[in-house]
């Protein structure tokens, strides 16, 4: 035993079974003698008995099929391997990878098969493939079979199974990405059968199953990661076939132009160039009955072309640009909408796929558009969709972007506020429909009017208003961005008649968010053109004659509701009288809910709260740190509030005493109040995680 023995030099194995033979042995016959391999009990001799006898095998077959002279004994062989391996007593994952990766390597080399040498190999390998993934090598000759023949049987009865197992066990495409490419592929064969995308949709509703919730995790970001690779695939060659294009890094990174990139038209077309021609459309503003000059509307979106899309957006999005640019004067990273302005190359008219990447397109669009029907799916859909995951070529194209309108709708007319996501973390599938974080796009900016997804005249926009001013705690903020950024379409939707954004008008006056007098004027004008609006400006005029009552120097400083009062007790007290002096109000042991923050909010002097023992949750509480910014005392023991309205205190930098015992307090979430709440002294944690 000088030197080492190769396996293939096995001649023969086999087991010592004699009488007086040594006892737990393994006898290998070799050209040159016999060795034998004692262990040290039967279970040992077993494991090295099948293993050398495997491996040898295994050698046997890797010759035998590297070199292949006829096609029928070489199919004779894969069968008898497959049946080695799955007959094998052993348990390792290498039994069942390491035959498929000599077939692999097999038909690398061979690729001038017949399409019946295909299938017959297909068939031959498929029970190999019930609990494993194929390999890289064989993934491609899957997907040439799916692409040379869609219509085979092959395709229904050996390659489903195994993209069902591909999806729902795979946990990183981009370590094996040609598994996702014979996922992509067998979905683009299951299209091309007669029924099409019925068959689609039935292999969809199979992953997903016939509950409610979906019980394999990974199915939904499998299938989305198979769609977004697919839909930039459409546009790849769109992408690489244009000099002037900046691509995808330069496009995320800040839309830089390179130096010997030469634009063929104006980055920022402020004003017309007098030499080109240009339409004159009129330009419709509000009717206005005072003397003050109005601000001018953009007009529906289905009248306005390229060039004045690119001067409105420049002139909507001034003022948010001016916030954006630090102190260096303009070196942030510019938004989405500022990319796709900037790249001469990108024009919607301009972008004409060709018929089979229209197919792909149309395919995988419809999928996504499936996946948004499924309510245990959306939230979890909504966050990966949440960065705007298209290339920029696809967001300037009509189609693509008129398909996933119905996919953003579906997330806007969600009717839930908060929900858990397949990794048990809570979700807002309403708050998906924003920027990913402060100074980015997100959808509801794209599919604004104005916005290059926008086809409508805003009704999309409107909804997508309407549900965040349900569902977003940070309703000042959201209607700061909204008078920054879209003050003309909510005026010109508030003109039409919608109801939403008579809302929004009547909020930004209430809120004091508009300080231009003029700009006032001009809301309250147009709130005064319609029924609906003049009559919900006559209700805000008789809330704030009602506030300035209220909030009048003047009545009791201290003040303590009998217990069992309700929201309503609450409002007929504060509506009788002046609380101005207000400054401790007690409301221990009493029935009110978040629902009392409106008239909580109105009490301009207030410093104690006690809401010892009430149904108050996270919804007030979000409302209370946008309006009370000066309560130094808050009292929220055995209320229902959870970490995600605990955290909306860290706004109240006044706050020097809060109780939270017996909460749904974590305890990250109080580290996290004592880093932001500098004047906090006394804090009752008592009963919750954090004790």
């Amino acid at each position: 035993m000088e030197t080492s023995l190769s396996y293939s030099s096995i001649e023969d194995l086999q087991l010592l079974s004699w009488d007086n033979a040594p006892k737990y042995c393994v006898q290998l016959s070799f050209p040159g003698g016999t060795v034998l391999l004692q262990a040290a009990n039967s279970y040992l001799r077993d494991q090295w008995f099948h293993s050398l006898q495997w491996k040898k095998k295994i050698y046997k077959y890797r010759k035998v099929l590297n070199n292949p002279s006829r096609w029928d004994v070489v199919l004779k062989e894969i069968r008898a391997l497959v049946d080695m391996a799955l007959t094998s007593p052993l348990q390792d994952e290498s039994i069942h990878q390491a035959p498929l990766h000599i077939i692999s390597t097999l038909l690398a080399e061979n690729s001038n098969l017949s399409t019946q040498d295909h299938e017959n190999i297909i068939v031959a390998i498929a029970p190999l493939l019930e609990n494993n993934h194929p390999p890289p090598d064989l993934c491609e000759f899957f997907c040439k079979h799916c692409r040379e023949r869609p219509r085979s049987m092959v395709v229904i009865e050996v390659f489903t199974p195994v993209v069902q197992r591909i999806l729902k066990h795979n946990m990183d495409f981009g370590k094996c990405p040609r598994l996702r490419l014979f996922t992509q592929e067998y979905i683009l064969a299951l299209n091309e059968l007669n029924a099409g995308m019925e068959v689609v949709k039935k292999f969809v509703h199979s992953m997903h199953g016939p509950t409610g919730q979906c019980p394999h995790p990974r199915v939904l970001p499998n299938l989305v990661a198979v769609c977004l690779a697919a839909i930039y695939s459409c546009y790849e060659e769109f992408i690489n076939s244009r000099d002037n294009s900046p691509s995808l890094k330069e496009i995320r990174n800040g839309c830089q132009q390179q130096n010997d990139r030469k634009p063929p038209m104006p980055l920022r077309l402020l004003r017309p160039d007098p030499s080109l021609p240009q339409p004159t459309p009129p330009t419709p503003s509000i009717p206005i009955s005072s003397p003050t000059p109005c601000l001018p509307l953009s007009p529906p979106p289905s009248v306005v072309n390229s060039s004045e899309i690119l001067v409105e957006l420049e002139r909507n999005n001034s003022a948010n640009t001016r916030q954006k640019e630090g102190p260096s004067g303009g070196d942030s990273e510019p938004n989405l909408i500022d990319c796709l302005l900037v790249s001469p190359a990108v024009n919607t008219l301009s972008i004409q796929l060709p018929a089979q990447a229209d197919r792909v397109l149309g395919c995988f669009a419809l999928i996504l558009k499936m996946l948004s029907d499924y309510d245990d799916w959306r939230p979890a859909l909504a966050s990966l969709l949440q960065p705007i995951p298209f290339p920029k070529e696809a967001l300037a194209h009509t189609k693509f972007t008129k398909e996933l309108k119905y996919v953003i709708q579906r997330f806007a007319e969600d009717p839930r506020q908060e929900v858990t996501n397949c990794m048990c973390m809570p979700v807002h599938v309403h708050s998906c429909l924003l920027s990913v974080r402060s100074g980015k796009d997100g959808w509801f900016q794209l599919y604004s009017p104005g916005g290059v997804a926008c086809d409508d005249d805003g009704e999309l926009f409107a909804s997508m208003v309407h549900i965040l001013m349900g569902s977003c705690y940070k309703t000042k903020k959201f209607l700061l961005s909204l008078a920054e950024n879209k003050l003309g379409p909510c005026m010109l939707l508030a003109l039409r008649g919608n109801q939403t954004m008579v809302e929004i008008l009547c909020l930004m006056l209430e809120y004091n968010i508009i300080d231009n007098k003029d700009t006032q004027l001009q809301i309250i004008s147009t709130l005064e053109s319609t029924q609906v609006g003049l009559r919900m400006y006559e209700q805000l005029c008789d809330r704030q004659r009602e506030l300035k009552a209220l909030q009048r120097k003047g009545g009791p400083t201290r003040l303590t509701l009998p217990s069992k009062s309700t929201d309503a007790d609450l409002a007929r007290l504060l509506s009788s009288g002046s609380f101005g002096n207000l400054e401790n109000l007690s409301l221990a042991f009493t029935n009110v809910t978040s629902a009392c923050a409106e008239q909580l909010i109105k009490l301009p002097s207030l410093k104690q709260l006690n809401l010892w023992s009430t149904q108050f949750g996270d919804a007030g509480l979000r409302l209370l740190s946008e309006h009370l910014a000066c309560l130094q005392v808050l009292n929220l023991c055995e209320t229902p509030v959870t970490d995600a309205g605990l955290l909306a205190l860290s706004s109240m930098k006044s706050l020097c005493s809060l109780n939270m015992n017996s909460t749904k307090l974590t305890a990250d979430t109080y580290e996290d109040l004592k880093a932001k709440l500098p004047n906090l002294k006394d804090v009752d944690v008592r009963y919750t995680e954090a004790w």
